[in-house]
């Protein structure tokens, strides 16, 4: 015991003399996010909303409040309002999910133009380094905006550190292939260089027309369903917006009770159409495993 309090007091001694002397080194402790956490701002970034989960789903709850305030003050029922509100809640997750898709679909769709403009650059004399760093400058537009921070970034970290970089921010499995590829064709280097992207623009032409196949097939259904859901919901608010016998009757106990039986419905429909309607796209096989230390 005597040892251990007089190395207590001794170490307790020499943390006070470095802090009075401004040497106590500092400790920094890295905030650790869940790979759901990290999932969600990458989303977000996708979508081009510079904000953070919190701020996003606190906005959607918002809104849904708004919403369910002003249902009820027009048609005098919660029951009537709840589901309406969800869906104005629900609206900023769909919306800025569609945008984040169609701007992932611009830079996928971009890719075989940017693979021809960086074979002419290579063909023109250029490295491959300074045919990619071209892309923030001449190539298409949705490819312009990705590369915009790329030859920063070669510059200081190297080319392939820089299309890691550029791949984490895409996310997509089609620009994942073509960055891994081009990563490959910058280590080998020479006349084989050109092949390789001949090839790959080919493999992604393919892909891309694939893609739009299976999207095109798809779409009718999905706009079906989310009207088959939402369009009783918007006759119900517009037949109890004034008052009279519908009013009347879903603030009895029979109307909550059919509008609780109606809501429980719509959520097994909605999650039964979700379920069979859902894209689960392709995996991104060439992600590196973060470690977990």
């Amino acid at each position: 015991m005597t040892v251990a309090a007089a190395l207590a007091i001794g170490a307790f001694c020499a943390l006070l003399t470095a802090a009075l002397l401004g040497t106590l080194p500092a400790l920094r402790v890295r905030p650790r996010r869940s790979p759901r956490r990290r999932g969600q701002r990458a989303w977000l970034q996708q979508s081009g909303l510079a904000m953070g989960p919190i701020q996003f789903w606190s906005g959607s709850a918002g809104a849904g409040l708004l919403a369910l305030l002003v249902l009820v003050a027009l048609t005098g029922s919660v029951f009537v309002a709840v589901v309406p509100a969800l869906a104005v809640a629900s609206f900023p997750r769909v919306y800025f999910g569609r945008r984040r898709r169609t701007r992932l679909r611009a830079v996928q769709c971009s890719w075989p133009d940017g693979l021809r403009d960086l074979s002419s650059s290579i063909a023109a004399g250029r490295s491959l380094t300074q045919a990619i760093g071209a892309l923030a400058t001449s190539g298409p537009p949705p490819l312009r905006e990705a590369f915009a921070r790329f030859p920063d970034w070669a510059r200081v970290l190297g080319t392939v550190p820089a299309l890691e970089l550029v791949r984490a921010d895409l996310a997509d499995p089609t620009s994942d292939r073509v960055v891994e590829v081009l990563a490959v064709a910058h280590e080998r280097g020479g006349s084989v260089v050109r092949t390789i992207l001949d090839d790959l623009v080919d493999a992604t032409t393919r892909d891309l027309k694939l893609a739009d196949e299976l999207e095109t097939e798809g779409l009718e259904m999905r706009i079906n369903a989310r009207a088959v859901v939402v369009l009783p919901w918007l006759v119900l608010v517009a037949l109890t917006a004034r008052p009279g016998p519908f009013r009347a009757f879903y603030r009895s106990g029979g109307g909550i009770a059919t509008l609780l039986v109606a809501a429980g419905l719509s959520v097994l429909g909605v999650a039964v159409l979700g379920r069979l309607s859902r894209d689960e796209g392709e995996p991104r096989v060439l992600v590196p495993v973060e470690g977990g230390a």
